[in-house]
């Protein structure tokens, strides 16, 4: 007589985890990030008070600049501040950098074991990073209530305004997540990346038009950094937002920033494969 054996499930090959499990492993990387950045009360504290003492700051700064004047260089007081507001905001939830945990898994050799996963480094990399960006946004949420009642800040122009903000703003911030990710990969060239992440840092600060935007910039600074992929990160969203005519150059400005996305998406590829290169995992 024979015993009928129930069905047994097949596992997956080695190196592939199908569609739901890569999902599942990207969204708990992405979770872990988000958990991580709440250890730590006082620290989550003090970005919650940093960031709505920002907004408060940056309000009076570019009051007293404008001073009795309701506009400088064609650009109204009112635009002016709303986009200092934004800026400060949006600086918060795109301030963590990946580099440091990428770093810290070369120094301690633990990237081999990301590099032998099913799941490729890349994604979880940057699941890790959108995660902890994530866990600004009661920092930045609670800085736009406290701006809105303050006057500081405006509502979209238009209806159509804030739909395109919303679309160039989630462009913008997979332009500023695929440039961390390329910093953090300088790692496997250096074993250090604290320098190159530094200047990286004060470089896109002034030149995406989160310090100063590109309206007070002379033509020839202005025109040149229009074209770099930091603008598209903070200028163009923030442009578009305090545009009361959108229309073809609002389309314009979009279409630049996917042209940036997959441009950057495909080098950072180019320079994962050819860091990897570079690994010697036992010996090998």
């Amino acid at each position: 007589m024979s015993i009928a054996t129930p069905p047994t499930r097949r596992a997956a090959p080695a190196g592939r985890l199908g569609a739901r499990g890569t999902a599942g492993a990207v969204l708990a990387c992405a979770l872990q990030a988000w958990k991580g950045q709440f250890i730590f009360r006082a620290a989550t504290w003090s970005g919650i008070i940093g960031t709505s003492l920002q907004v408060v700051l940056v309000m009076l700064v570019w009051t007293a600049v404008y001073g009795a004047r309701t506009e400088v260089s064609g650009v109204a007081q009112r635009d002016a501040i709303t986009y200092a507001v934004l800026g400060a905001v949006i600086a918060t939830v795109f301030q963590p950098f990946v580099y440091d945990t990428l770093y810290g898994r070369l120094r301690t050799g633990a990237i081999a074991f990301d590099v032998m996963r099913p799941l490729s480094a890349v994604p979880m990399t940057l699941a890790q990073q959108v995660g902890a960006a994530a866990a600004q946004l009661p920092a930045a949420a609670i800085a736009l209530t406290l701006g809105l009642a303050l006057g500081a800040l405006d509502p979209p122009a238009t209806a159509l305004s804030g739909l395109a903000f919303a679309v160039s703003i989630v462009l913008g911030f997979a332009i500023a997540q695929v440039l961390n990710f390329m910093i953090g990969l300088v790692g496997f060239w250096t074993l250090e990346v604290s320098g190159a992440f530094h200047i990286y840092r004060m470089f896109v600060q002034f030149s995406s038009g989160a310090l100063i935007p590109l309206w007070f910039m002379p033509s020839w600074l202005s025109g040149g950094l229009s074209v770099l992929p930091f603008s598209s990160q903070v200028f163009v969203p923030l442009t578009i937002y305090v545009d009361p005519a959108p229309g073809a150059h609002t389309l314009v400005a979009i279409g630049l920033q996917v042209v940036w996305v997959l441009a950057l998406a495909v080098l950072s590829v180019l320079i994962w494969r050819r860091a990897i290169r570079r690994l010697v995992i036992f010996g090998g």
